[in-house]
């Protein structure tokens, strides 16, 4: 007996072995979206800082699909060894029921090391779209929505959840026009081709800043630090719209227990950075809180946002059929 639990324990060395050298090479960080786009942007600042905690260089790798679908399973094939990482926005918890054709399930299928960030949205359209305010718009839209289409950077993303629910509380049925990501949606919204984007301030900032597309209002309950003189939406009429994109790190399931951990010190250390503190701000993102950023704080909030998000996808598509 005593051999048996010696010989179990020498199997098990080289695994914890593993796991206290990790990281001994670079890390992957997998972004499911287009280079440039909001997720990007968090993932590079982000990299930077955790790179500088775990001594090792983590690259970024976009893998950019309607719905971040594409990098996920990428990720779920890698080896559960800590070295190939997702980051995933708010979609992760609306895939299911907006994508029911997936092979994996968000909830049960990844390893959780913490949530990252949050970020506000702002509704946007192509900067020679007649109406000034968003009552203005409201009219224009129900007046034009066969003509007027609505952009979004991929079925399950941010910005397609913010405009299935736009549509909903207003009744509407607009054309909408997924991308392979949200730069080449704000692109498309820059050249006019498309007429409305709802997207996360990290893509539609400076766009709004230099004047080259409309703003009609933020997706907030208070105004924007960055965007001081642009109203809510709440403020313009649209009571209980609040759309704040979270964003968490993954990793496949079965990571070993310490390599979690490293990856996860790793996190809180990158939020409390300086440095990727003020990036986040300059581009109107906040950094979450300690207790958010752990295994447990990410698994508890894609639970609680896949029951808020499931009812009201179905509520949207019901209204569209």
């Amino acid at each position: 007996m005593i051999k048996k639990i010696f010989a179990a324990g020498l199997m098990v060395l080289p695994g914890l072995a593993s796991a206290q050298a990790f990281p001994s090479r670079p890390v992957t960080l997998v972004v499911p979206f287009s280079a440039g786009g909001p997720t990007d942007v968090v993932a590079r600042q982000l990299a930077a800082a955790m790179g500088r905690d775990l001594g090792q260089t983590v690259i970024v790798d976009n893998r950019p699909s309607s719905g971040g679908i594409v990098g996920s399973e990428a990720v779920l094939r890698s080896a559960p060894d800590g070295y190939t990482l997702l980051i995933h926005n708010i979609g992760m918890s609306t895939l299911k029921s907006l994508s029911p054709e997936i092979k994996f399930d968000p909830q049960r299928d990844f390893s959780y090391i913490g949530e990252v960030v949050d970020v506000p949205m702002t509704l946007v359209a192509r900067k020679d779209l007649p109406p000034d305010g968003f009552a203005g718009l409201v009219e224009y839209l129900r007046a034009n929505q066969k003509k007027i289409n609505l952009s979004n950077a991929g079925i399950g993303t941010a910005s397609h959840l913010c405009g299935l629910l736009l549509m909903s509380r207003l009744n509407l049925a607009l054309t909408t026009i997924p991308y392979k990501g949200a730069a080449p949606a704000m692109t498309d919204l820059q050249g006019g081709q498309v007429d409305l984007l709802c997207d996360q301030i990290t893509t539609t900032l400076q766009p709004i800043l230099g004047g080259r597309v409309r703003a009609y209002g933020s997706t907030t309950s208070s105004r924007l630090r960055a965007l001081p003189a642009l109203p809510t939406l709440a403020e313009q009429g649209l009571e209980n719209f609040e759309v704040t994109v979270w964003h968490g790190v993954y990793a496949p399931k079965g990571v070993p227990g310490p390599v979690v951990e490293r990856l996860d010190r790793a996190l809180q250390a990158a939020l409390a950075d300086p440095a990727f503190v003020e990036s986040m701000r300059n581009m109107g993102a906040t950094p979450v809180s300690a207790e958010r950023a752990t295994p447990k704080g990410l698994r508890t909030k894609l639970d609680e946002q896949v029951s808020i998000w499931t009812p009201l996808i179905q509520q949207s598509q019901a209204l569209l059929r």
